[in-house]
């Protein structure tokens, strides 16, 4: 496990489902009454952790269904802290995709604001969370946002980003092809083959479906 995710951090070997199994035990023998006792609770398996699945735990802890009233705007610089210090995709795409995409959802013009700073940011990670912010918001997609998150980060060469963008540009195809394809299309000479690829990888597939 350590191998295969490149990381400093060593692994107990524990998987996800028994991680999560456990995480769920630990909750029901010690309750987090209070809002404070659920970010302490958070932050000292994050900041402490010394094996990575310590800071997995923190994030099923983090995302649990029975804490959803405490993850409101102040919780963003946890969010930020997750993103920042995990610099690596699997802690940092599980913050993103759910958690960002949580806030985004319950505070789109206040997010907005956030994800439009973060898309111009030094950190890398920073940048790539506001591109994927929106994966699975289908419908409620606001494409001004996607779009605003991607300008900033079209030249840039990392891989990470090169294929955030054409990630989130792919899932948008499901629900909206022909918005990707037009966006392809008039940024073809900026977007890096990486990013056209996957934008559009699923392109044939969702055509083949639609109702004739």
């Amino acid at each position: 496990m350590r191998a295969y995710m490149k990381s400093a951090m060593p692994y107990r070997g524990v998987q996800t489902p028994l991680r999560r199994k456990l995480v769920r035990a630990a909750l029901r023998a010690h309750p987090l009454a209070t809002k404070e006792d659920w970010l302490a609770a958070v932050l000292e398996l994050w900041r402490n952790a010394a094996y990575r699945e310590e800071r997995y735990a923190a994030q099923d802890l983090t995302g649990a269904p029975q804490f959803r009233a405490y993850r409101d705007l102040d919780v963003l610089p946890l969010y930020e802290e997750m993103v920042v210090s995990g610099a690596w995709w699997d802690l940092v795409d599980d913050v993103a995709t759910h958690k960002l995409r949580e806030l985004v959802d319950r505070y789109p013009n206040e997010m907005a604001v956030y994800m439009r700073a973060w898309s111009t940011d030094p950190d890398l990670w920073k940048r790539r969370s506001s591109i994927i912010c929106q994966v699975k918001r289908k419908e409620a997609t606001d494409l001004a946002l996607l779009c605003d998150c991607i300008e900033p980060n079209l030249a840039d060469p990392d891989f990470f980003i090169r294929k955030a963008i054409g990630w989130a540009l792919r899932d948008l195809a499901w629900t909206d092809l022909d918005t990707v394809e037009d966006y392809v299309a008039r940024n073809a000479d900026r977007l890096s083959t990486l990013s056209k690829r996957e934008a559009l990888k699923n392109a044939d597939t969702i055509r083949a479906g639609r109702p004739r």
